[in-house]
């Protein structure tokens, strides 16, 4: 496996894994999860050569840091373990965003418990808190790297003046956000804030939720709770637009002999040696293909194909429903 170098020297395989899929009747749900499975999967990852895992205390909720924990007992030399927070919890149940230094305290030992880990290697704001200063929150999370429990800091989906105004307190090694070939707002102006800051960039949904992997053509297909039949760019409505997508990533990977998702990731690592994919798996089958993306290389060409059929803002629908989307970008 290849690596790469986020922020702040952090080097990490090429392609990273993230573990959200994997949780079994959990809070968000990307067809049928197994947690043996899932187990599995992550270990085939370290015999890959995969180092990097994403998780987030919101993903079940806690679950899936618990499947990653107990995965990882006894190969956590060499990983780099990189979870989340944002919320305030009552119970199970989210109860609204909490940038305070206090609940990324809270956050923190939560997660290093339910992980099994002394050291969280890459610990995220999952979404910045409008009502908590940036400077504040990076503050109270610095003060768990003085404390040796984190190593480095990353935001997820924050703007770019926010972004600045973080790197300001405390350096950012990473910022986690969606990018991929029919998500590309990040271009305009975050991506190049990352870039002048030295800002390491995590694309999730690097495969469009599954969408860019060509297998799913429509909603009949995907078990009844699967979180994408509540996903505008599935929708019926949206859906057969963004074939057009698919069906142009679908004619590069024929020409090269590969499937649809390694195109979509290559594209992404094709954009700059600081982009790190993180597609989410839960399957051997889907690790050992999209772990191949490293080795493909797109033509001048093929990525003109693709950027003729994909320019920003050309795939019909928002990417998250209207209240989720009121939480990126501030």
């Amino acid at each position: 496996m290849k690596h790469r170098t986020l922020g702040q020297g952090l080097d990490v395989s090429a392609i990273g894994i993230g573990c959200m899929p994997m949780i079994r009747d959990g809070n968000i749900n990307y067809g049928v999860a197994n947690d043996d499975v899932s187990t599995r999967t992550i270990h085939e990852a370290i015999d890959l050569g995969v180092t990097f895992f994403d998780t987030a205390e919101m993903y079940g909720p806690f679950r899936n840091e618990e499947l990653v924990g107990a995965a990882i007992k006894g190969r956590r030399e060499g990983l780099i373990i990189a979870t989340k927070f944002a919320m305030r919890w009552n119970g199970d149940e989210m109860a609204g965003l909490d940038g305070s230094p206090e609940n990324a305290r809270r956050a923190c030992e939560g997660s290093l418990k339910r992980l099994g880990i002394e050291t969280i290697d890459l610990f995220y704001q999952h979404r910045v808190d409008p009502a908590v200063p940036i400077e504040e929150t990076v503050g109270g999370m610095a003060e768990l790297v003085k404390e040796g429990k984190v190593r480095f800091l990353g935001l997820s989906e924050a703007a770019a003046g926010t972004i600045r105004r973080a790197a300001a307190v405390h350096p950012i090694a990473a910022l986690q956000s969606e990018y991929s070939i029919w998500e590309r707002g990040v271009e305009e102006d975050i991506l190049p804030t990352c870039r002048e800051l030295g800002i390491g960039f995590v694309p999730y949904s690097p495969l469009g939720r599954g969408f860019l992997a060509g297998a799913v053509r429509s909603l009949a297909e995907l078990p009844a709770n699967d979180y994408r039949h509540h996903d505008p760019r599935y929708s019926a409505e949206n859906m057969p637009k963004n074939l057009a997508i698919v069906d142009a990533i679908t004619g590069v990977a024929q020409q090269h002999g590969v499937s649809n998702a390694q195109v979509a990731l290559a594209w992404l690592l094709a954009q700059g040696d600081d982009i790190v994919p993180i597609p989410g798996v839960k399957r051997g089958e889907t690790l050992r293909d999209s772990v191949k993306a490293p080795e493909v290389t797109l033509s001048a060409k093929d990525l003109a194909v693709i950027d003729a059929a994909a320019p920003s803002g050309a795939a019909a629908g928002l990417r998250y429903a209207e209240a989720w989307m009121a939480t990126v970008r501030i």
